[in-house]
Order: C-alpha cells, then structure tokens, then sequence
C-alpha cells in the first residue's frame, strides 16, 4: 500500500514576495503617500498664508533703515554740493568787492592828477571854448580811459555814426549802471550830461564836473527841469552837444524803461540829429543799487545812425525801438 501524504504549505520561491508582506507594502504606501499629500498641501497652503505682524514689523524696520541710510547718503552729497556751490559764491563775492575798491581807488587818484590839470587849463577854456569845453573833455577822456582799460574790456560798434565834435547833436542811452558814465566819456566827444545836484557835492568828482560844464537837475522839482530844458537848448544852439538818459534813471532789474520826451524835444527845437547810443554788461558788472562791487566782463557799446525830425513823439519812439532791437537782440529784456 501506498503511503499517504498530507498536503504542506508551498514553499515560496525565491524572490517572491509573501501575500503578507505585500499587503504590509501596500498599506505603508498608502499611509506614507496620504503623509506625503497632506505636507504638500500644508506647505502649499502656507505659502498663501499672509505673514504674521512680528514678521511685517521686521520687514518693515530694515526697509525703514535702508530708505534713512539712502537718505542720510544723498542728503550728505546734497550738503557737500551746495557747501561748494555756497563757497564758490562766496569767493565771487569777495572778489568783486576787491576788484570794486580797487576800481575807486584807481579812478580817485587818477582823478586828483587830472583834476590839477583842468583847473590849470580852465582859465582858457573859458575865454576860447566856452560852450564845448574840448581840453576839458579831453582830459576826462583820459580819466575814464586810465580807470576802465584796468578792470574791463570796451568794445566800440558804429564809431563812424558819430559827427564830429564841431556838429552839435542830442545823444541818448540806456542806462544800466554808475559805469555808463565812464564808458561814454572814453568816445571823446564834447556832451554836456545831466546831473543830479547831489553828485556836484561830492570832492574832486563833483568839482571836475562843475568844470566840464555838466547840467545840474533837481529830479523832482518842476522848475528845475524846466530850466535844465532851456540851458540844453541855449547850448545846443551855440554848437555844443548834450546827452540825456531818457529812463531818467538807472534800470533796477537791467530792462529797458520808458523813455521821457525830454531830450527830443530839445532836438525838434533846435533841429540837432537825435543819436541813440545802446550800452550792454554795464549793469552786469555794477549792478544799480550795487556800487560797492565790480565784477569781471566786458561792456559793448553800440553807436546808431543819427535821427533827425520835427516830432518830439516820433522821435522818442524810433529811437527807443533802436535801442530796445538792440537790447533783445543781446539777450536783455525791455518794458
């Protein structure tokens, strides 16, 4: 008889993975997989999650240091800069203000030599020019020649519309500056300027002045103007020139004002030529209010054909068009 044999569990193959084991697989995966979906998902949500107000105070203190720094560093150059810009001013300053006390000690001494020699000659001038007075005029050209050529460069345009010192005419300018003055005496020609009394009380100045024959004005007083009016006529009519600033006054802010009539009506009276004379970088270099200082440029003076007409109106406005083209023409505004 045969033997009979009870069935045994089968031995797993090599390699092969037992139901157990499998399952115990199966159910760490699922488990770990389920850990890793529910981080990724905290993690996600996270990144949405609006910081909390210790963070927001953190963040918002660096930017506030970083925006003071920034600000401390641009301010600090801002300082730098304008401590040079303030320091460079202030060297400008300081040298115009030299330059203008050197400019009055040159035309002071200047002025005591000349003065000598204008009384010296004044007896003769009297008795043989009364009226155009060319040695003394000569002698200021000198003056105010001696003093600018030190301190700035003159330019002269249309010296060929000037008419000789025998040919009585009415000049007229802008006025600029306390420098105009010495600019037009260096053209050497024999006008008679108009005034203020004040200005004659001043020494040496003043008195060379009263010898040049200079036209004394009490700006405010009615009588007074009359009376410069007919002196200027009786002068021109005995040959000699007169010169008038129109503006009646020196320009404050460097723009050309409105011309008076006085000065054209002397010309319609006498039927002397009108000529407009423009004066540029007076007022730049000693600004009206602003005699204590002398800064460094160049002055142009430029010489326009002369006008001539029987209308003191017409008159004043041609030649006030001139001067104001002309005024535009370099830049300078006018009223």
């Amino acid at each position: 008889m045969g033997t009979l044999v009870r069935p045994g569990p089968a031995a797993a193959a090599p390699g092969a993975a037992s139901p157990i084991s499998i399952a115990s697989s199966s159910a760490h995966a699922a488990a770990g997989g389920g850990r890793a979906w529910s981080s990724r998902r905290r993690v996600s949500v996270a990144a949405f999650r609006s910081p909390s107000p210790q963070v927001l105070a953190t963040r918002w203190r660096r930017r506030r240091d970083t925006a003071v720094r920034s600000d401390a560093v641009a301010g600090g150059a801002a300082a730098a800069a304008a401590g040079d810009s303030t320091q460079a001013l202030s060297d400008l300053q300081v040298a115009s203000r030299v330059r203008g006390v050197c400019f009055y000690l040159v035309t002071a001494v200047a002025a005591i030599f000349l003065f000598v020699a204008m009384v010296v000659v004044h007896p003769l001038v009297l008795l043989f020019d009364r009226y155009r007075r060319r040695a003394q005029h000569y002698i200021a050209k000198i003056w105010a020649t001696l003093t600018i050529s030190m301190f700035y460069k003159l330019e002269v345009e249309g010296m060929e519309n000037l008419p000789p010192n025998s040919s009585p005419a009415v000049y007229v300018a802008n006025h600029q500056s306390f420098l105009d003055i010495y600019t037009l005496l260096t053209l050497g020609r024999c006008f008679k300027f108009i005034s203020k009394t004040s200005i004659f009380m001043f020494p040496i100045i003043g008195w060379a002045m009263y010898l040049l024959g200079v036209i004394p004005l009490r700006r405010m007083d009615s009588r007074s103007q009359l009376d410069c009016l007919k002196r200027c006529v009786d002068l021109v009519g005995k040959g000699a020139s007169v010169f008038f600033f129109p503006e009646g006054t020196r320009s404050r802010d460097g723009k050309l004002g409105v011309f008076k009539r006085g000065a054209f009506s002397v010309a319609t009276k006498t039927g002397a030529p009108v000529i407009p004379i423009t004066l540029i970088g007076t007022g730049k270099l000693m600004p009206s209010g602003m005699e204590g200082i002398l800064n460094s440029g160049s002055v142009k003076v430029i010489i326009h054909r002369p006008i001539q007409g029987n209308n003191a109106e017409t008159l004043c406005s041609k030649a006030r068009n001139v001067i104001a083209d002309t005024l535009l023409l370099h830049g300078y505004g006018v009223h």
